[in-house]
């Protein structure tokens, strides 16, 4: 596959500064990089963004993740590797991008207390906004068809 377009975000100079100001911000926000890592993950693999996966499990294993866990990230509820506090944040991460998927509170009260019991306010916002920036980019893939292994990404 071959872009439409180089990313929307690299067009605009101004856009990727403030996108890399928020970055910085969501790794100052006292989570592990490896949650925020599976968060961006699992955010991506919902979406079917391919260059943001390849991104992602390439980020992911710099920041330690292994082999293992990354290929138990699709189905995180049914496999051993996962602590509580990642489940936690990977329930948050598929509540917050499956926003259309449910009838009631996009992110039901017992998703958020679980991610609550876990994390301090700050520590949800890195997160919150971690999901966010993923769903951004994973839309802004999709509509300009950005290929896996992409240089900026």
């Amino acid at each position: 596959m071959t872009a439409r377009m180089k990313n929307p975000a690299m067009v605009l100079p101004d856009a990727t500064k403030g996108i890399q100001n928020i970055y910085k911000a969501v790794y100052q926000g006292g989570v592990a990089p490896q949650i925020l890592e599976l968060v961006h993950l699992r955010a991506s693999q919902i979406n079917g963004c391919s260059a943001c996966v390849f991104a992602g499990v390439t980020s992911a294993k710099k920041a330690g993740e292994t082999d293992e866990r990354l290929h138990a990230v699709a189905a995180w509820r049914e496999a051993p590797f996962f602590t509580e506090e990642e489940r936690a944040a990977l329930a948050l991460t598929e509540a917050a991008t499956r926003l259309a998927d449910r009838s009631g509170q996009a992110v039901p009260d017992a998703i958020w207390d679980e991610a609550a019991d876990h994390f301090n306010e700050e520590q949800l916002s890195a997160i919150i906004l971690m999901i966010g920036l993923t769903n951004l980019f994973n839309r802004l893939n999709a509509t300009v068809q950005e290929p896996a292994g992409a240089t900026w990404a």
